[in-house]
């Protein structure tokens, strides 16, 4: 079963300079998730899919927490905004995940939409100052040198296209739609 979306998802362009063509894909990516999410009620955002414990409204707050980690903690080196700031991580390493389920569908689509547009500010602002080469204000745990804003977009498709994949089968076990 298939049902026409709301969301205005615009495929990324066939010719066009580097910088313009990342961002494409991961506006395409970022829709796409938003279009599986789309219509649903806190009980089926929150369904599971056996054995997983991940949902849909668990992926929204995820990615929202990736988007203000990855383009604004470590690309431009910003403290990181509620919710995140104030959630206990020694606690729960997922509280991203679990806490999303006490979320509702609204409140989850806004960290994510917020997000989501400060992602986009932060990406102008690098490409602005440096281009694709602008390098983060943190360091990479494992290497000690600094991402490119190149690694961290390419970074964030790779994420959500994965996690997208994820989304598929959330959403064809809570009501059946499938597609795109």
């Amino acid at each position: 079963m298939t049902t026409p979306s709301n969301i205005q998802r615009t495929d990324p362009p066939l010719a066009a300079d580097e910088a313009t063509t990342l961002v494409a894909f991961l506006d395409y990516h970022r829709d796409t998730l938003r279009m599986k999410a789309e219509g649903l009620t806190a009980e089926q955002l929150d369904q599971r899919l056996a054995p997983s414990t991940l949902t849909l409204g668990a992926l929204l707050k995820h990615v929202a927490l990736n988007e203000a980690s990855w383009f604004g903690e470590v690309l431009l080196g910003r403290p990181m905004p509620e919710p995140w700031a104030g959630a206990d991580w020694d606690a729960d390493r997922d509280w991203e995940m679990t806490s999303a389920a006490t979320d509702s569908p609204e409140e989850l689509r806004r960290i994510m939409d917020e997000s989501v547009e400060q992602a986009r500010r932060d990406i102008d602002a690098a490409l602005a100052e440096g281009g694709l080469d602008f390098r983060s204000a943190k360091l990479d745990r494992k290497e000690n040198q600094q991402f490119t804003l190149r690694w961290i977009l390419l970074h964030m498709i790779e994420e959500y296209a994965r996690h997208n994949g994820h989304a598929d089968f959330l959403r064809e076990n809570v009501d059946g739609v499938t597609g795109e």
